[in-house]
């Protein structure tokens, strides 16, 4: 079984190469990435003589060819953080949009068995009770959740016209081993170490629901080996946390005082609250393994000890 693993080189893909090396020693793995700011080879230093590794750009026709046959692809590939999405939202769509047309062009032409196409709980937006599943109407806020969205639906198009084999997670948002200090648990987790203040958007009032990044690649190969095709799978630990309770466990864990945190002028467009209804994966057999403050011990011990990791990209 040879196995593409776009984006592989970032955090939640970096992640599940290794979840994969684990569970399928037998695969062949080819990870492609461009290496962006984010996406960085220190991710995968470690298992480098374990795979196949081609630095390239899924915007990029002929990176895509590289290889020439797989039979499986997982698309982790695309530009993830909501506020850069504002200040630049075509690097965006290109990415996520038009680099997705190309993987399923590639996956249609060469018959691909199986395509996963790994989303975000963002695309729905924001819902003040209940929960999203699968079949809501999608309404995303900003030009990132919009561009992912705009892939998700080429993708479900893709799967209508021409009968390709996909599958889409969406999953909430992921913390753990490998994130860029530019989202919100390892900037909270580096200031707070630095002694720095903690930047809370609003009133920290903010809802989230927070799954390990482990937790969700072991959801995304159960969709991989049990979903069915054409579908869409919500992945969520249940575990919702105001912004500002993040912080103070943070601060409490590390003996900081709750001083530290610091309130900053809201983003534009910042959703209140997302939650995911996870019936649907559920019934699969799936449930995450880990608590959030299991989770977040090992995070916070993980950046601590792994400065040689984050040390040139936190400033």
């Amino acid at each position: 079984m040879k196995i593409l693993i776009t984006g592989g080189a970032g955090f939640i893909g970096s992640n599940f190469v290794r979840y994969m090396l684990e569970k399928y020693p037998d695969g062949e793995i080819v990870v492609l990435d461009k290496l962006t700011y984010a996406g960085r080879i220190e991710n995968l230093q470690d298992v480098m003589d374990k795979i196949t590794f081609i630095k390239g750009d899924i915007c990029n026709k002929e990176d895509v060819e590289k290889v020439k046959e797989y039979d499986i692809i997982f698309n982790f590939a695309a530009e993830t953080h909501v506020d850069r999405s504002i200040i630049d939202a075509g690097v965006f769509v290109k990415t996520d949009v038009m680099g997705t047309y190309n993987l399923l062009e590639y996956a249609r032409k060469h018959e691909v068995k199986k395509y996963i196409q790994i989303s975000t709980d963002e695309v729905y937006g924001s819902i003040e009770k209940g929960s999203f599943k699968e079949e809501d109407i999608l309404e995303p806020s900003s030009p990132y959740s919009a561009s992912k969205a705009g892939a998700d639906l080429l993708v479900k198009a893709y799967h209508k016209t021409y009968g390709l084999p996909v599958l889409i997670t969406r999953s909430s948002n992921n913390f753990g081993p490998y994130q860029y200090p530019e989202k919100l648990i390892p900037v909270l987790i580096l200031n707070a170490l630095h002694d720095k203040p903690l930047p809370i958007y609003g009133d920290g009032k903010n809802v989230r629901d927070w799954i390990f990044v482990l937790d969700n690649c072991e959801a995304i190969d159960f969709v991989f080996q049990k979903g069915k095709l054409g579908e869409i799978y919500n992945i969520a630990s249940g575990d919702e946390r105001e912004n500002i309770e993040v912080a103070k466990l943070i601060l409490k864990e590390l003996n900081k005082p709750e001083s530290l945190i610091e309130f900053v002028e809201d983003r534009a467009g910042h959703d209140f609250r997302y939650s995911l209804d996870t019936k649907k994966i559920r019934g699969l057999g799936w449930a995450p393994r880990y608590k959030f403050e299991d989770a977040m011990k090992e995070t916070i011990r993980w950046y601590k000890e792994n400065e040689w990791w984050w040390e040139s990209a936190y400033e």
